[in-house]
């Protein structure tokens, strides 16, 4: 199967070298396809592409947004048949409708199961988003509005209130877009391929939670298998009374656990519990986060992550992030309860954090943030 990329972005927004850094650094050991438009714009370096092993299809057009009816998907396919590329990278062109090339691969998807539509992505200049948006509005704000993933370029000369107004306006017309805000020569081509495929914080946290929760499930199994086999072996009446005992006050105990999930209470028997308990994680957790470009020092996150154990603003089961810090470098930071690390670690697409718990208190987390 064919994964498809779209790769948008107005006249000079920087697609190429996107393209560029993502074949460098990304894709290396994918069979891949380029289908790209001439409309006005330089085209990728061809000898670049061929070095690379990349196959270019240019359509006979000219113009990807001039043929989408009918041999577009035709293109598709014979690409695909041609070729068996693990990825097809579609370059439209800077003034094409961004909707109207999604919805042409995704009728093309749905005639051809061996493709499948994987990203949409806009580039956009960062120093020209409010020029654009008023004077291109039509083209524009349909490449905006309909990205999956905005990748902002030119972002080293900014300063970060101009920064973070470019993407309040972002937001205003596609507020569910991630949003890359670092400059891509702090990027590595897969860290920006994550923000693409949107790998989030959130599911990684969720994840961690799952293979938590999975082991305690396997270690309670062990635990009562072994209790039965302790039954069957031991036929000692005051032995068995005993064992009857601790049984029910491991029942006692489930069932205050139980409770500590609904009402925030703590277990009272002694025994050593993960919070999340016998309850799936999706169900019983609330998640929040934040995209940020604003810097952190060592020291205040620090102080965040010790008022994140005082139960003001819920109980929080894990918390992670990665910002940027004063200096010009990245903090990366993880949170269980009881326990915080703070580090060093590279630039990420842009600053984000994500908290996991019952009961969170949004506002509080916000304000404890900065955010």
């Amino acid at each position: 199967m064919a994964k498809i990329d779209i790769v948008s972005g107005f006249l000079g927004a920087g697609k190429t070298t996107l393209i560029k850094k993502l074949l460098a650094e990304a894709y290396q050991g994918e069979k891949l396809v380029l289908i790209e438009n001439e409309f006005g714009e330089i085209s990728v370096d061809g000898g670049f592409l061929k070095d690379a092993g990349i196959e270019i299809s240019e359509m006979s057009s000219g113009c990807i947004c001039c043929s989408l009816v009918g041999d577009f998907g035709r293109a598709l396919h014979e690409v695909e048949e041609r070729f068996h590329p693990d990825r097809i990278l579609i370059e439209p062109s800077g003034v094409g409708k961004l909707s109207d090339v999604v919805a042409a691969v995704e009728k093309a998807a749905g005639e051809d199961p061996s493709l499948r539509l994987n990203s949409f992505v806009t580039v956009a200049d960062a120093s020209k988003v409010k020029l654009y948006t008023k004077n291109f509005g039509e083209f524009y704000n349909n490449q905006v509005e309909h990205a999956g993933t905005i990748l902002l370029s030119r972002t080293q000369a900014m300063s970060r209130d101009k920064l973070e107004g470019a993407v309040a306006l972002l937001r205003e017309k596609n507020p569910g877009a991630v949003i890359l805000t670092t400059p891509w020569d702090q990027l590595d081509g897969k860290t920006i391929l994550s923000a693409i495929e949107k790998t989030s914080l959130e599911e990684e946290l969720l994840s961690r939670i799952r293979a938590d929760h999975a082991a305690e499930e396997a270690a309670h199994a062990h635990h009562h298998h072994d209790h039965e086999e302790h039954e069957c072996c031991h036929h000692d009446h005051e032995e068995h009374e005993r064992c009857h005992h601790d049984h029910e006050e491991h029942e006692h105990c489930h069932h205050d656990h139980e409770h500590h999930h609904e009402h925030g209470g703590e277990c009272s028997c002694g025994h050593d519990h993960d919070h999340h308990g016998h309850h799936h994680a999706d169900e019983v957790f609330a998640s929040w986060g934040r995209e940020t470009v604003k810097p952190f020092s060592k020291e205040e996150l620090e102080h965040i992550l010790e008022q994140l154990d005082l139960g003001e603003c819920g109980a929080i089961l894990r918390a992670k992030g990665i910002v940027p810090a004063g200096d010009g470098g990245w903090l990366h930071f993880d949170y269980v309860p009881g326990e915080r690390e703070v580090r060093t670690g590279p630039a990420d697409y842009t600053g984000r954090l994500c908290v996991i718990g019952a009961n969170l208190n949004e506002d509080r987390l916000a304000a404890l943030f900065g955010l």
